[in-house]
């Protein structure tokens, strides 16, 4: 339906202003649906452990996409950790006397440019069924856990705390009644947190840690380190703690992070991997820390130390020593000397390495490219391509049917995805990266998909042609400042005009052979505001400091070509309206230094209305931020009522057919409102805890770009477009279907994948219908009528199943699809019609098993109906209602 026609539909219901003013209730749009649709390959992930009695069994902590357990060696990996809030994930711990109790560190344990923070530490004394907070919340990153071996409920934490300001939930705590108390037992200062904390494998008496005092700065890449950090020692199970830097290096050294390991086989034996400007290196100590002796200075196997820390000693032979980092090491000599076992090919960037203490040919690692399992001691490896935890900045489509999905992923370049696979389901298929890199917005040509842009790190845009796999690099003239991700989009009024952001807005309109200028340098000519947060590392030099920030955000207006709007990463809003000739500043009064504008969004029913989207964490603001101005930004209104405090808003989109519906993506899940952001509703429904980035209205669908569990789509968002203008609580109600189009699912008559390998969700094949029930009801009836009036499909709450025999499940298994029953429960309900006439289907008489249809038994679905108009006729104990439906052709097939 076009979007003049439904305005119409929806103007002609009566707006019932009591349901409008307040919070939507979660029944009226229960029947929503998130599908994922990969890509699966796997993202940054830090926390690895394993079941030292099963070493089949083994977890990951995936630092924006929650906990992961495989039971075979990492063949397959199954998500454990979605009912939780969050979804960032440092470390997780598995006790080693109760395999079933394990405990997680949410927050991503690591200081470093984006990251993503949690809410203390989680628990499940049922192997992952069911989880519980146990505090700890305002420590914001858990680098690591560590549990008594005879007894799950005594453990230690060590708690990093706030990457961007100073708290006082940092150091290590200890519980002695499995984390429903917790002391704080090694604590310096509100700068200095833990980053590790290790048990003697054969005294639980005796304990080590290390602490680091470092900050994030407010400015991309902005970084400080301080005298605090060091290496701790306890023998009185964490009651006194002693240091233990004999031999290492001092802060007057540049002495930064310490990573440190204890030798299962001789505890004595002690490793450390120590960042220093000057004495940076592998370190061994032989009397438990008492002194420490310098083995290695090759900076491979420790350099980038504030990024890797991480040393790991074989259970049976203390000399046999590995090192993550950029790449893998070994050393059999004491840490003499390494040789590399793992790296690219085949991922880098190695964080966590977990080794089975029973049997060491069985090790975990966690990378940047997901976890991956050996089981024959590092000559062969389990693949990352079985893994949906990509991280996205951001989330783009094109104009194809079916539409394809674009974004960077962090560390794997970029992708471009089918929104549905052609053997169904999504998978490596559907894929393949489009030439941009890691970070980048990605753009597909609007009057040619087959072209791509991507605007990346550093101030140039990637040109992809789909057709040849040629990439240009497009770079406007003059040397410009950019960060890891720089705007790269399409305006919505002149298809060829592409706009790209440095610290200057520029447009091109001929594919990138020359570029046009439009503003100056937008960023603030001097800091005339240095967060508090930065505290003990401010300096007066910082408030005179040069220009740093960069346009980080672009809204070209849906109305004009002349109205432009721009954000940048240091808290400034401006607006052009007459093509770039002048700029105005209208950065609400609220906006403070360095909060960062992550997105602003231009309205979709008028030229003065813009959504900006303000992500203040970096200053150690880690509450919702959402201006919005209807008046070409002479005032603004901030409207976060609904969401939680601790919430940072990433992205706020308009749909571009119900004014005053927005949408709202977070650092933990997704928002709509109904009435311009005056209330927000939750709508995570099934999409797990996640940063959400960016988020995009395609035509009736809504589709995200996560930090951390790749794309998702909310298929035919069409309810939210009417609730409120018809109370589904008083009476029955069919909502008025969306347009769909008629794209067949063919049975596919070659081998099919194993059902071991990973795919993406196909959205629903055939026509979304949704309706809502005020009470249970004794009878539901779904009629679907020709432009005759004739009757070519009828469905039944009182629809039984197909009787299907073994013998045809495990032949026809692949294409058996499944009974979808008309639900007579009072809510909202979504029901799929497969576009066939008569026969069995979803919903009506079952699947469609491939030895059925040869065999012509009654579970055939019936033949493909036309395209055309229908009618959808919903009956509810007696009474009926009736709504239009278009089925549009495939516009790839010609006759």
């Amino acid at each position: 339906m076009k979007r003049s026609c439904l305005g119409a539909a929806l103007g002609a219901l009566a707006l019932s202003a009591t349901v409008q003013a307040q919070t939507v209730p979660a029944s009226a749009y229960a029947g929503l649906q998130w599908r994922c649709i990969g890509p699966h390959r796997g993202g940054r992930t830090v926390g690895a452990d394993g079941d030292p009695n099963k070493p089949n069994v083994l977890y990951i902590g995936v630092n924006n996409g929650g906990v992961w357990k495989t039971t075979d060696y990492g063949r397959t990996w199954n998500p454990i950790f979605d009912s939780a809030p969050t979804g960032s994930v440092g470390c997780l711990a598995v006790a080693p006397s109760d395999p079933k109790t394990i405990y997680v560190g949410s927050g991503e344990g690591l200081q470093r440019p984006d990251l993503s923070v949690g809410d203390g530490i989680y628990k499940t004394t049922d192997g992952g069924k069911t989880w519980k907070n146990m505090g700890l919340s305002d420590g914001q990153q858990i680098c690591q856990i560590t549990v008594h071996p005879k007894d799950a409920n005594k453990l230690f934490v060590a708690v990093l705390g706030h990457p961007y300001g100073p708290n006082e939930t940092r150091g290590v705590f200890r519980s002695l009644d499995g984390g429903k108390t917790w002391k704080k037992v090694l604590y310096k200062d509100q700068d200095t947190g833990a980053t590790a904390v290790l048990m003697d494998p054969k005294d639980p008496n005796t304990l080590y840690a290390s602490l680091w005092q470092a900050r994030q700065g407010p400015w991309e890449n902005g970084q400080w380190q301080g005298p605090g950090s060091g290496l701790y020692k306890s023998t009185d199970f964490g009651n006194a703690w002693k240091p233990i830097m004999n031999g290492l290096p001092t802060f007057a050294q540049g002495l930064g992070r310490i990573g440190l390991a204890v030798s299962p086989s001789n505890p004595k034996v002690l490793y450390a991997t120590v960042d220093s400007r000057q004495k940076g290196g592998i370190y061994r100590s032989e009397d438990a820390g008492a002194r420490w002796v310098f083995r290695t200075g090759e900076a491979r196997v420790w350099g980038r130390g504030s990024d890797f820390a991480e040393i790991d000693v074989d259970p049976r032979d203390p000399n046999i020593v590995y090192t993550s980092a950029i790449a893998m090491y070994k050393s059999t000599d004491g840490a003499k000397t390494f040789r590399a076992i793992k790296g690219a090919p085949g991922g880098d960037d190695y964080h966590t390495l977990w080794i089975n203490p029973k049997n060491p040919d069985v090790m975990l690692t966690s990378a940047d490219q997901g976890a991956v399992v050996t089981v024959n001691g590092g000559e062969t490896w389990s693949s990352w391509y079985n893994q949906p935890t990509a991280q996205f900045y951001h989330v783009s489509t094109d104009n194809d049917v079916p539409y394809n999905v674009y974004g960077g992923q962090q560390e794997s370049g970029s992708v471009g995805i089918a929104s549905r696979g052609r053997d169904g389901q999504i998978t490596f298929r559907e894929w393949h990266p489009v030439g941009a890199g890691e970070y980048a917005y990605v753009a597909a040509d609007p009057l040619d998909s087959n072209i791509v842009y991507g605007g990346g790190y550093g101030a140039s845009v990637s040109k992809y042609d789909k057709r040849t796999g040629l990439v240009e690099s497009l770079r406007p003239p003059g040397s410009h400042r950019a960060l890891r991700t720089s705007p790269c989009l399409f305006s919505t009024v002149d298809p060829r005009v592409l706009f790209f952001g440095t610290e200057c807005v520029f447009s091109t309109s001929d594919g990138g052979k020359t570029w046009k200028q439009l503003s100056p340098d937008l960023s603030r000519d001097k800091p005339d505001w240095v967060p508090e947060s930065i505290g003990v590392y401010r300096t007066p030099e910082m408030s005179t400091m040069a220009r740093r920030g960069v346009v980080y955000a672009i809204a070209p207006s849906k109305q004009t070509i002349d109205t432009v709007w721009a954000g940048t990463d240091d808290g400034l809003i401006h607006v052009t309206n007459d093509g770039g000739k002048t700029w105005a500043n209208v950065t609400p009064p609220a906006l403070k230094g360095w909060m960062k504008v992550s997105q602003l969004d231009a309205g979709s029913f008028d030229n003065g209305t813009c959504y900006a989207a303000i992500d203040a964490m970096r200053i150690d603001d880690w509450r919702p931020h959402i201006f919005i101005t209807h008046d070409g930004g002479k005032s603004w209104a901030e409207k976060v009522n609904g969401i939680p405090a601790n919430e940072v808003v990433r992205a706020v989109r308009e749909d571009p057919v119900r004014k005053g519906l927005l949408y709202a993506s977070t650092e933990r899940t997704v928002y709509f409102s109904l009435d311009d952001g005056e209330h927000w509703n939750s709508l995570r429904q099934n999409l797990p805890g996640t940063s959400v980035r960016d988020i995009v209205v395609k035509g009736n669908d809504l589709v995200i770009g996560t930090h951390g569990r790749s794309f998702w789509i909310l298929d035919d968002i069409s309810p939210l477009r009417h609730i409120g203008l018809i109370d589904v609580r008083s009476s029955p109600l069919l909502y008025p279907p969306s347009p769909s189009y008629r794209i067949p699912w063919n049975l596919n008559t070659d081998t099919p994948l194993p059902p071991e390998e990973p795919g993406g969700k196909n959205p629903p094949d055939g026509a979304i219908l949704y309706y809502g029930l005020a009470k249970d009801a004794d009878k539901v009836e779904l009629d679907i009528l020709d432009s005759s009036g004739t009757v070519v499909r009828h469905y039944s709450s009182d629809d039984k199943p197909p009787v299907i025999n073994e013998s045809q499940l495990q032949i026809a298994s692949y294409w058996i699809r499944p009974f979808q029953p008309l639900s007579k429960a009072a809510g909202m309900h979504r029901f799929v019609w497969d576009q066939h006439a008569g026969g069995g289907g979803e919903g009506g008489r079952g699947g469609y098993p491939m030895t059925a249809i040869l065999n012509d038994t009654p579970a055939y679905p019936g033949p493909w109906v036309p395209a055309g108009t229908y009618t959808v006729r919903l009956t509810v104990d007696g009474k009926s209602q009736e709504k239009t439906l278009e089925l549009r052709p495939d516009p790839r097939v010609k006759g």
